[in-house]
């Protein structure tokens, strides 16, 4: 029988924290922990697929079949026609969209349920609707709600049921536009730094912005404040990114001034103001790998993939642009030994940290998915 537990239910449970792997040290090595992972491997053959998001570490990237950021995983998830298994090696909303849109068709298994997103606990249903109430409250015209993928799938199908879409940091210029013509308002969430860089970058000036803090009553905002924004952000951010800063900036500036600084436009505003340049993981993969031999990059971005993008790319000079290791903590928490344990359940036939989105959610998340899709 399946073993599944709403992601709600997971994260309330104190229980979780501090859990041992399943697969222990004193057990098994870290080299026969790699080579029983390959032997189930190969004797479940094509029956399962791992999935590997471009921040995981390098262990955990080399055992997997496709390696992307989230939105590419859960489209290659639903491609794929012969996996009964999709092990994602991400986070749980990453798990929660690729459930989704298979449609319940595969079993997504997320390898450790603690491996969560801060950003995206930033936001909740219940604070989202408690902020809809006073927002549309206070406002005469229709305000459109946004939300950056990287959310659970609650707020997915809050977004589908009040007429917004989905977006992605790649496509967040168009959806963002799309929205602003839905109505006189948007509400932008989780990340505000996503939504406060795209919305500038498009002519909207910052006094137009203004901040929802769910910390607050009303979310720290006026009743003329609201009437008089034409975006809200939603006090939420990504814990790696907020890493980044414009000293740092500035010391690449200095010691190197004709080095590209480039950065993921989930940085503060500051820092993308800084830069040279600003664009989504894929874009910052593209554009490294199409400068010529001898570029130079500084890159605000979590640390694996700007290492690993030196390994790829040696006749570059590609440095993070921090001193100090900005990296996805939550994300570190699927490991090999989380990935043996399991593979294991699967060849016993009892597959455990089983995502699964419920139907009512999945119908509102999927029309909000659909909408984004239709727009780019």
């Amino acid at each position: 029988m399946l073993q599944t537990r709403s992601m709600e239910s997971i994260f309330d449970d104190l229980s979780i924290v501090g859990h041992k792997p399943p697969v222990s040290n004193e057990e098994l090595t870290d080299a026969e922990v790699q080579t029983q992972l390959a032997a189930l491997r190969q004797e479940l053959g094509e029956r399962v697929v791992v999935l590997g998001h471009h921040y995981q570490q390098d262990d955990v990237i080399a055992l997997a079949d496709y390696t992307g950021d989230s939105l590419e995983l859960a489209r290659k998830a639903v491609e794929l026609t012969k996996p009964e298994f999709i092990v994602f090696c991400g986070v749980h909303f990453m798990a929660e969209t690729a459930d989704m849109l298979t449609m319940g068709k595969k079993t997504v298994i997320l390898p450790d349920l603690r491996a969560g997103c801060s950003m995206a606990d930033m936001a909740n249903r219940r604070d989202i609707d408690r902020a809809w109430s006073f927002l549309t409250q206070h406002s005469s015209g229709k305000i459109t709600p946004i939300t950056y993928i990287n959310c659970a799938a609650s707020l997915k199908s809050f977004v589908g049921e009040n007429g917004g879409a989905i977006c992605t940091s790649s496509n967040a210029e168009k959806i963002i536009t799309w929205g602003l013509q839905q109505g006189e308002k948007l509400l932008f969430f989780p990340d505000q730094h996503l939504g406060r860089n795209t919305c500038f970058k498009l002519g909207i000036p910052l006094e137009q912005m203004v901040v929802y803090d769910p910390r607050r009553e009303n979310g720290g905002l006026t009743a003329e404040q609201v009437r008089d924004a034409k975006v809200i952000l939603w006090y939420g951010y990504c814990s790696v990114h907020q890493g980044f800063n414009v000293e740092q900036v500035a010391h690449w500036r200095k010691t190197d001034p004709t080095r590209t600084v480039i950065v993921h436009p989930e940085c503060s505003f500051d820092v993308v103001q800084a830069s040279d340049l600003a664009g989504s993981t894929s874009y910052i993969i593209n554009t490294i790998k199409a400068a010529a031999a001898g570029a130079r990059f500084a890159v605000g971005t979590e640390i694996n993939l700007v290492n690993r993008l030196a390994r790829q790319f040696p006749d570059k000079d590609i440095q993070s642009l921090s001193p100090y290791q900005c990296l996805c903590t939550t994300m570190y928490r699927v490991r090999p030994r989380w990935m043996l344990e399991s593979f294991r359940a699967i060849q016993r036939g009892t597959p455990t940290n089983v995502i699964r989105v419920d139907e009512e959610t999945r119908k509102w998340g999927l029309l909000a998915l659909d909408r984004m899709l239709a727009i780019v």
